[in-house]
């Protein structure tokens, strides 16, 4: 028998217990027809409460907390995956993230300067549990990013699992997952901090986060 308790317990990040949060899910409670239904509602919410951006902080925990990310309406993956995280287990789903490596061949060019490289080390999505099986759901691009930069919008309907596909709608290649580190309840801050540190160069993360608490952003 699955022991749910982790997956759907609240913490200082994961603040499903949160009145904020609670009056969130309220209605789409009240309107979701069924489970399915409802995580679907949970996911747009997710996905387009807060737009995609990585000029955001990220080296505390508070950084991570979903009414944190809800208030400054900007997140990037694991930031946004907590959203879609809370909000779920606010409505009694269980869920978690996951976190693997990916390349996206789509990505801009200047950030692909600034990291140097297209490997986006240790991105995240939600792993939700949804009518008797475990569901995947990337709630990282807002649909306005998706419709500016015409790339394929992930949606979700909890029935099937909906991850960044292979391919972008003209054919070209888009996202390629290349190492799974593992799932998790909770966000994993110092491994990741030290993977993006091992991956980027210690010394241009330790820029960017200086850049981001001046309330600038890296060029």
């Amino acid at each position: 028998m699955n022991d749910f308790a982790p997956h759907l317990a609240a913490n200082d990040i994961i603040e499903s217990d949160h009145p904020r949060i609670q009056a969130l899910v309220a209605p789409l409670q009240d309107a979701a027809s069924d489970p399915a239904d409802l995580a679907r509602r949970i996911f747009e919410l997710a996905r387009d409460s807060a737009v995609y951006s990585p000029y955001v902080p990220f080296y505390e925990r508070a950084h991570y907390r979903a009414t944190a990310t809800l208030d400054r309406g900007r997140g990037f993956c694991v930031q946004k995956a907590v959203v879609l995280v809370t909000l779920a287990r606010a409505v009694e789903i269980p869920a978690r993230l996951v976190f693997v490596d990916m390349r996206n061949h789509r990505a801009p060019q200047h950030l692909i300067d600034i990291l140097g490289s297209d490997l986006f080390t240790w991105h995240c999505y939600g792993r939700l549990f949804i009518d008797g099986q475990w569901l995947d759901a990337t709630p990282a691009f807002d649909r306005a990013l998706c419709e500016e930069y015409d790339l394929p919008l992930v949606e979700f309907d909890g029935h099937k699992s909906a991850i960044f596909p292979a391919k972008d709608k003209a054919g070209r290649p888009y996202v390629e997952y290349v190492t799974h580190h593992g799932v998790f309840d909770d966000v994993p801050l110092a491994p990741m901090l030290a993977a993006w540190d091992s991956v980027y160069g210690a010394e241009k993360v330790a820029d960017w986060r200086q850049s981001l608490a001046v309330g600038g952003r890296m060029a």
